[in-house]
């Protein structure tokens, strides 16, 4: 098998979001795979102590990294993968709760097709991307069901439908397509929700794709949110990126996909018993 992507997780101040985070990291991501906790000076005395207690115990390959001094998330972001030069990189949000096989899937999108550019995962928080309905926000799945969803997803068949621009709950960039494309655009942007739909959008004028990797899920507390000025910088940059995404939202292309999926949660059998299969 080859190398798993790192998996960047930009800390928040939500400490108990980032520690239910990384117990579901650790639960559901491979044994030694690379993971960089990337503090833009966000976490405070409590956050900082379930970071340290989490390093100090995880089967993961794990580092941390905190500035002194914030420089903005989205220029944060871009100096961690920059630093991860043509690295395949999973962005995980701090309040994000992986499901098993999420990194593993993620990756397998990435190796199907060269063009794919960004693979992004179900969530009950996703927009275009949410289960079990689009645009909504589904309530968070304990881990019984996040489980028992992961193992219907198993059973599906990976199509990869386009999706407007990658989500920010989670998102796997290829580290080529990203460097081509220039990286994220710290100086029009505040948000990492912005900056990656801008991301996205050049990746696809360069001929990359954006897709759904439709055999993962991780839930999310909520739905990312743009910082002041940056939907008016998206739709200055990109005239057509409201209406388009609107589009996607009103007709749903992944509506017969959504039912698959819950006919297949409904016959889904009993856990695996080798958990470590899973992963």
């Amino acid at each position: 098998m080859s190398e798993l992507p790192i998996v960047v997780v930009p800390v928040g101040v939500d400490d108990d979001a980032l520690d239910a985070c990384l117990a579901a990291l650790e639960l559901c991501t491979p044994p030694g795979t690379r993971v960089w906790l990337a503090d833009d000076a966000q976490s405070g005395p409590r956050g900082y102590a379930i970071i340290e207690r989490w390093l100090q115990r995880t089967a993961l390959k794990a580092d941390y990294s905190r500035r002194q001094r914030g420089i903005g998330e989205v220029a944060h972001l871009d100096e961690i993968l920059t630093a991860c030069g043509e690295a395949d990189v999973a962005v995980l949000a701090a309040d994000a709760v992986p499901a098993p096989g999420w990194l593993s899937r993620l990756s397998a999108s990435l190796a199907v097709d060269r063009a794919i550019a960004s693979a992004t995962p179900w969530c009950n928080a996703g927009e275009a991307a949410a289960w079990p309905r689009i645009g909504e926000i589904a309530p968070l799945p304990d881990a019984g069901d996040a489980e028992r969803l992961a193992r219907a997803l198993a059973q599906m068949p990976a199509a990869h439908p386009e999706l407007p621009a990658a989500i920010g709950h989670a998102v796997l960039l290829r580290g080529s397509a990203r460097r081509r494309a220039g990286g994220l655009d710290a100086a029009s942007y505040g948000s990492w929700y912005a900056a990656l739909t801008d991301l996205s959008l050049r990746l696809s004028g360069l001929g990359w794709r954006n897709v759904l990797c439709d055999t993962a899920y991780v839930a999310r507390l909520g739905e990312g949110h743009p910082s002041d000025g940056d939907m008016d910088a998206l739709a200055s940059r990109w005239p057509d990126w409201h209406a388009r995404l609107a589009n996607f939202l009103m007709h749903d292309p992944l509506r017969e996909l959504r039912q698959h999926l819950a006919e297949r949660l409904e016959r889904v059998g009993p856990p695996e018993p080798q958990r470590d299969l899973f992963l």
